[in-house]
């Protein structure tokens, strides 16, 4: 089974601050939400069955949320993890 990830990035109204978080981490389709420093505030781990549920989870579901003043939305093509990097690039070992 194919499963599309996404990147979120979040900017919310700053009234929206201490709960935005455990809101956007109980969306369906959410399974990582965090706070972060720097032009965005948080940053959602989006994974879902199909592709076309990206616009329900970020249009129907997210944008809806009280307080969201822009997102961008990155689609990821493929993961690494810190494991697969290191065998990648050992040598001889």
């Amino acid at each position: 089974m194919s499963v599309t990830h996404a990147i979120v990035l979040v900017e919310v109204e700053r009234s929206a601050m201490p709960t935005f978080g455990g809101i956007l981490a109980d969306l369906e389709g959410v399974q990582e939400a965090w706070s972060v420093t720097g032009d965005w505030d948080f940053v959602a781990i989006v994974r879902v069955p199909r592709h076309e549920l990206l616009a329900d989870v970020i249009t129907a579901q997210l944008l809806q949320l009280p307080g969201v003043l822009r997102t961008q939305t990155m689609v990821a093509f493929e993961a690494f993890s810190r494991h697969d990097l290191d065998a990648m690039f050992s040598v001889g070992g």
